[in-house]
């Protein structure tokens, strides 16, 4: 089996990476640096520009599953520029993709696709849970971005391949992601949530999540599924579990909502908004959650960080 991934140097590409390395799959990875091209040891990795529509079409070669995982992140300042940016990396890369296997379907068999996309397409929302079948809306910009992103994932049901729109949640791991970012400051008793820290916090292990990518992809998962772990927590005691997993102090009031809106605007809605989304669709497949409780994945995560 081979595989092809996009995204291969980021937090989720690398741990899939070692994944598929360590059930023996062989990979080939996408980069838009062609100095990364022989960046991961024992893949094989080819040159694409989604910008300038330009893909190594020998990148497709012998592949079985597409991982697309591209997509510029969407922590940085959201400037009118990488607003666009935000948003282009993730719609013109799947076009791409797309568009290069359309026009050469006889020369391959792809037997499914696996992608990302975000819980982030749903309403903010503090008393409801929300499944696969909520409505989503367009009110916010990562709303927009994400109901965007999944149009075009779904061309490639027009050529009869199983498509997977993993949405995931806020991925714990302290290789990268916001608990990297949180992870110094909380260790020094400098730890806080925002607002009012009621607002619901989906998360998600980083081992889990690879896991419900490597089973989508062998099971030809064809639909939407939320990759959360089964149990969200409010803001606050996600912060809180942090804190006490890292054995620090937690002292800090909470930061002010309205100073946060004045602080970095429109973007404050990335730890603002309120998300209670339910696991069970990925349950109902046959997938066990290794970690379900946060103070478990805490846990974990601090004592593999501090061997």
């Amino acid at each position: 089996m081979r595989v092809l991934i996009t995204g291969a140097t980021g937090l989720i590409g690398k741990a899939l990476v070692e994944k598929f390395f360590s059930a023996g799959v062989k990979v080939n990875f996408l980069t838009t640096k062609k100095s990364k091209i022989h960046s991961i040891k024992g893949a094989s990795g080819f040159y694409w520009s989604p910008a300038r529509k330009i893909l190594d079409l020998k990148c497709f070669d012998g592949i079985d599953s597409i991982i697309h995982l591209a997509g510029s992140r969407i922590s940085k300042p959201w400037t009118k520029s990488n607003k666009k940016d935000i948003l282009s990396s993730r719609i013109d890369s799947t076009h791409l993709l797309f568009s290069s296997l359309k026009n050469n379907m006889e020369s391959y068999n792809i037997k499914n696709i696996v992608s990302a996309s975000a819980i982030g397409i749903y309403p903010s929302e503090f008393d409801k849970v929300q499944t696969e079948k909520t409505n989503s809306t367009s009110n916010s910009f990562m709303e927009r971005v994400v109901v965007a992103w999944e149009k075009e994932i779904e061309n490639f049901s027009s050529l009869n391949i199983p498509v997977a729109k993993i949405r995931i949640g806020l991925v714990l791991s302290f290789s990268g992601g916001v608990l990297k970012t949180l992870k110094i400051p909380t260790s020094l008793g400098m730890g806080t949530f925002f607002g009012d820290g009621s607002q619901g916090q989906p998360w998600i292990h980083i081992k889990d999540l690879v896991e419900i990518f490597f089973k989508a992809c062998n099971d030809n998962w064809d639909g939407i599924f939320n990759a959360v772990a089964p149990n969200p927590v409010s803001q606050e005691k996600l912060v809180k579990t942090l804190a006490k997993a890292l054995k620090s102090p937690f002292f800090l009031p909470s930061f002010p909502k309205y100073l946060l809106k004045i602080l970095i605007g429109e973007m404050s809605h990335l730890v603002l908004d309120s998300h209670w989304i339910s696991s069970q669709k990925v349950k109902d497949k046959g997938f066990n959650f290794k970690y379900e409780n946060i103070e478990l994945a805490m846990k974990d995560l601090v004592k593999k960080s501090n061997p």
